[in-house]
């Protein structure tokens, strides 16, 4: 009987299905206006080509955990 469960057990074993990542899409994070390439904001810690990402009234970067808080005017 402990034969069996370990046959079993080997049987289960084996490679596993690939995950497919979702792409970056940085291209999102770039704009063309006229002979310009102009870049949303990038982070002030660790330099161009890492981008803040929008939240709620913030700034934020995944790599450093710089965030930059927007502030509203109300009229």
């Amino acid at each position: 009987m402990a034969e069996e469960t370990e046959e079993k057990k080997k049987a289960n074993k084996g490679k596993r299905k690939k995950k497919n990542k979702p792409t970056s899409q940085k291209w999102k994070k770039y704009k063309i206006d006229g002979d310009k390439i102009i870049r949303e904001a990038s982070c002030p810690r660790c330099g161009l080509g890492i981008f803040l990402s929008k939240s709620k009234g913030r700034l934020y970067c995944g790599k450093c955990h710089y965030t930059e808080f927007l502030t509203e005017t109300k009229k």
